[in-house]
């Protein structure tokens, strides 16, 4: 049987785990740690767009704004219709200081979702 779980030699089962792992270490606010084990599981599953989603929100709170910024990017081209990562995006336009961006990407969000803080961030009145 051929090895399909990559050059690392890692099974698919060891990328759910990492995948676990991974977001227990974001709630720990260990984003880089998060971040290293899902390079493994993107690399070896890279149409995976939850870990997708997962790493950009790794990034985000790393503040390696410019990769998050990739990451959101990619889940977006697949799940246009996601309300999260279009917020989530939006908030990493912000803190690049590219405000119009920001802007239409809050909007998207509010539209998808009317969550309130997607609402209130989306600021229609202005």
């Amino acid at each position: 049987m051929p090895d399909t779980s990559g050059s690392t030699g890692r099974t698919p089962e060891t990328h759910v785990i990492d995948f676990r792992a991974a977001e227990q270490l974001l709630a720990a606010r260990d984003p880089r740690g998060a971040v290293k084990l899902l390079d493994d599981v993107i690399a070896a599953h890279p149409e995976n767009t939850a870990a997708r989603l997962l790493r950009a929100r790794a990034f985000f709170a790393a503040a390696q704004l410019r990769p998050a910024e990739l990451e959101f990017s990619i889940v977006l081209e697949r799940e246009p219709d996601n309300a999260f990562a279009h917020f989530a995006l939006a908030r990493t336009y912000e803190r690049l200081s590219r405000p119009d961006q920001a802007k239409r990407h809050f909007r998207l969000a509010a539209a998808l979702d009317p969550n309130p803080e997607y609402l209130k961030a989306a600021r229609f009145d202005s």
